[in-house]
């Protein structure tokens, strides 16, 4: 037997063993153990799927939807108006508390948030941009349309939203539309997001619709809160559809 042109292996190199990290780099167990660190590296800094929980932003997601989120998207760049983000929700979010669960549920629920096959964190939301840092947003028009720095922003993707009817039923009528809320400027490094389906959504406005709202009453998703944005829904199939 020969390594190479006239050269001969001698019983000696035959018979040493491989080095210590070759063998361990050869075994099942690393190449499960690289596997796991892959895929944690990949859900942690590039894509991540998540379970969509509730009827908030249908018809564009519906529960039980899985989607993939992009985790780059915001690197240099922001969020625009229209993008469906993932944010994990800051104080002033409702947010159920964490359940009381067995270490075998808890494990069950752990591996499910993290491969996105199970529910999400009970304090990750998903919601659309509406308004950026500094603009200004108010609803309504004469139409019932919610604007932005005063033009009207068209809401073809809004599944279900409050009750308006000019005249009858508006920003001027006792009692005003749902739908009316006050001019409102965002602040630095926040957004204001609503979800599609407005008169199921706990969103930026939920507090500041109706008679006589607080002053305090909006809440806004922060920058360094953000996830990431949805791209895809891959599951079930048959909702396959880029966002």
């Amino acid at each position: 037997m020969t390594a190479g042109y006239g050269e001969a292996v001698t019983t000696e190199e035959m018979a040493a063993p491989r080095p210590r990290w070759l063998r361990i780099a050869g075994s099942f167990w690393f190449h499960i153990v690289l596997a796991f660190v892959v895929v944690g590296l990949v859900l942690s800094f590039v894509a991540k799927p998540y379970g969509v929980p509730s009827e908030s932003m249908a018809q564009t997601l519906q529960p039980g939807d899985r989607i993939v989120v992009n985790r780059l998207a915001y690197i240099g760049t922001e969020p625009a108006t229209g993008d469906v983000v993932i944010f994990d929700a800051g104080p002033g979010w409702e947010t159920p508390p964490p359940p009381n669960l067995d270490p075998l549920r808890a494990t069950s629920r752990w591996l499910g948030e993290f491969t996105g096959f199970g529910p999400s964190g009970s304090h990750t939301l998903v919601k659309r941009v509406i308004g950026q840092p500094g603009e200004t947003v108010a609803c309504c028009t004469d139409d019932g349309l919610l604007t932005v720095d005063g033009m009207p922003l068209e809401g073809q993707y809004v599944e279900e939203d409050f009750a308006f009817t000019p005249v009858a039923l508006d920003c001027d009528t006792t009692p005003a539309s749902q739908r009316c809320f006050a001019p409102v400027t965002v602040p630095d490094d926040s957004y204001l997001v609503l979800g599609d389906n407005r008169a199921a959504s706990s969103d930026s406005a939920v507090h500041c619709r109706g008679e006589a709202p607080q002053t305090d009453c909006w809440r806004w998703m922060r920058r360094d809160e953000i996830v990431g944005k949805a791209v895809v829904i891959f599951w079930p199939i048959a909702r396959w559809s880029s966002l």
